[in-house]
């Protein structure tokens, strides 16, 4: 539910940041959807029990040390302007 929620979030970004950028899918209603798909996902997550909310933020947690570790390793940007990189 939570990964429905960014994209939500992500899609209403795109609209206002880059609404010239050509889009292969279109949806009706604007941003009625993306409001319409945040709401009801908040609506189901917080009738979750404690268990699975310690779940989430954990699998999170996980989530963000492995994608961290992924992205210091692989980083263009780190490539392209090595006096930023941290020294170890």
């Amino acid at each position: 539910l939570l990964a429905f929620v960014i994209v939500c979030v992500g899609v209403m970004v795109l609209r206002v940041r880059e609404p010239d950028r050509p889009r292969v899918f279109r949806v009706p209603g604007g941003m009625v959807i993306p409001v319409a798909g945040i709401l009801s996902c908040l609506v189901m997550m917080v009738s979750l029990d404690a268990l699975t909310w310690l779940r989430l933020v954990g699998w999170l947690a996980i989530g963000l040390v492995v994608y961290g570790i992924y992205g210091v390793r692989h980083s263009r940007l780190g490539k392209v302007m090595p006096a930023m990189r941290p020294k170890d």
